[in-house]
């Protein structure tokens, strides 16, 4: 399998915080969900690949070296960050005039039919568009110029689950149309992730804690609840770590199958994306 992204022992330092050697990479025709807490290194990393940033490592996007191919790969990629480039005083009509100039591959009529698809005013200035319709259109300039991945920021943050709901299907969508496609899609809303991730990667203070098949997080790993002579039963090696209240404890465990057989534990509850993100950021016996 081809790699969309490669990114090698990336770091880059500010006051106060590191991103500390990163790696991991984007497989072709996969949607990989980037997550962690605020000011974990979500976005830091995404501005490295974009070469936005100077860094320290090698970042390569379509077998390119991203340091010295800024030009050709930002042509090939679809990009939407927080900060977007769109002037709020424009029209979506009059942006498609601003776009022309900035991508050779720029398709105006597949643009236009992406605001009619969204339902987008043309002729509306975008200060007076919905957080739902800015991000609505932020993601169409992206997509109009035919790009091979998308790099996407926190696109359906503050959004209602409705519009959230349609924007993932556009993402669905454009993966499906073409097998080679790849997403990478950073987001604090993890259930939206549980419904499109191929892979996890979860990034905590700068440092990559694991990058797995979202399918091996949600099927194999569990919550163990038990009481505390249980848990003194179980050896550290069999769990990841572990959060107690007054009367009981709650274990993550990533072989839910094992710790059953092995310890004959009766209730092991399926945990999302978010509770395996607490534990390792919140639990204790790490």
């Amino acid at each position: 399998m081809k790699n969309t992204i490669e990114v090698r022992n990336v770091s880059k330092t500010y006051p106060g915080f590191r991103l500390d050697n990163v790696s991991f990479t984007i497989p072709e025709g996969a949607v990989v969900g980037l997550i962690g807490e605020n000011g974990a290194g979500k976005t830091t990393t995404l501005k490295a690949i974009l070469n936005m940033i100077k860094f320290d490592g090698e970042i390569k996007v379509f077998g390119k070296d991203s340091k010295n191919s800024e030009k050709e790969i930002k042509e090939e990629l679809g990009v939407v960050l927080d900060d977007s480039f769109l002037s709020e005083y424009l029209t979506a009509k009059q942006m498609n005039k601003v776009m022309k100039q900035f991508y050779k591959n720029w398709d105006e009529d597949k643009y236009f039919a992406y605001l009619k698809e969204f339902q987008l005013p043309e002729d509306k200035i975008v200060k007076e568009f919905s957080s739902g319709m800015k991000m609505k259109l932020k993601i169409a300039t992206a997509l109009s110029h035919h790009p091979k991945a998308l790099i996407l920021d926190e696109a359906t943050s503050g959004l209602d689950p409705i519009i959230r709901n349609e924007i993932l299907d556009i993402f669905r969508k454009y993966i499906l149309e073409e097998e080679s496609r790849s997403v990478l899609l950073s987001s604090h809303i993890t259930t939206d992730l549980e419904q499109i991730a191929d892979y996890i990667i979860f990034i905590h203070q700068g440092k990559i804690v694991f990058f797995l098949p979202a399918t091996d997080l949600l099927e194999n790993y569990g919550i163990v609840k038990c009481d505390e002579k249980e848990f003194q039963h179980l050896e550290k090696k069999d769990y990841i770590s572990y959060r107690k209240d007054k009367y009981s404890y709650q274990v993550l465990v990533s072989d839910k199958d094992m710790v059953k057989k092995k310890y004959r534990f009766t209730v092991i509850d399926k945990p999302s994306i978010e509770d395996i993100m607490l534990f390792y950021v919140k639990g204790e016996g790490k």
